[in-house]
């Protein structure tokens, strides 16, 4: 006889279970639709012309936004916390990085993934050298990216919004002490030639579970480029994959 030392599922006979688990198998099922529901729908959330040139800190010297790309038509940048005046980086987007995946089918499928933050290029590559990582870390420093994508807020240099809602919004939801000077969230932009076009922000909890390709894909434009899906109508053909 099983005595209950520790809080667990309950047990039941094997043919009980197996009608539990097929009625969460049509929930689950119920979930992937909708979920590739929602993923069909970001493909076709139209985009926005950057018209603003932002210059970031790398090994090499400078670069610009386009840079980033390497050359590739989709840039995914995950928007790390790390102050200039912090001496290490946010341990909650350390643990992001630290979880995520082989990223190389990214390259394959024509999207880069890039760090950026406002901390000075040699913080960023000590903290990157200390943790062992080798992806694309920029640094901010000097230029309004963080600002202008709503991950550093002060409202001295520009309205505080997070997360689509401004400040009114909120202070309504937060209280008085609205937040102030870094955040984290993740941003997706196109390129088309010379021009650059953002596509998609996502903030807070939206970030956590994309740490693996065919998540990060998710939120891009051209998608996972698999047979099943469906792409925007008047698209030109895309490569796909599956």
């Amino acid at each position: 006889m099983i005595k209950n030392k520790i809080a667990h599922p309950k047990i039941v006979g094997k043919t009980e279970w197996l009608t539990a688990r097929k009625t969460l198998l049509e929930h689950e099922k119920e979930l992937t639709k909708h979920h590739d529901r929602v993923n069909a729908e970001r493909r076709r959330l139209p985009m926005v012309k950057l018209e603003k040139e932002y210059t970031f800190e790398e090994p090499n010297g400078s670069a610009k936004l386009i840079d980033l790309f390497v050359g590739r038509t989709q840039l995914i940048i995950y928007h790390f916390m790390f102050a200039p005046e912090w001496e290490k980086g946010c341990m909650g987007c350390t643990g992001f990085v630290n979880a995520l995946g082989d990223l190389s089918m990214l390259n394959e499928r024509d999207t880069t993934f890039v760090l950026v933050s406002r901390a000075p290029l040699p913080k960023l590559e000590a903290y990157k050298q200390l943790k062992g990582w080798t992806v694309p870390w920029y640094s901010s420093s000097g230029s309004d990216f963080n600002y202008d994508f709503h991950v550093t807020l002060d409202e001295n240099i520009t309205p505080i919004q997070y997360n689509y809602r401004d400040k009114a919004e909120l202070t309504e939801r937060h209280g008085p002490n609205v937040m102030q000077g870094e955040s984290h969230g993740l941003s997706v932009f196109f390129r088309i030639d010379n021009d650059v076009f953002h596509t998609y922000s996502t903030y807070a909890r939206g970030v956590e579970s994309l740490t693996d390709t065919y998540s990060l894909l998710d939120v891009t434009p051209y998608g996972r480029q698999e047979d099943f899906e469906d792409s925007p109508p008047g698209w030109p053909q895309r490569p796909t994959y599956g």
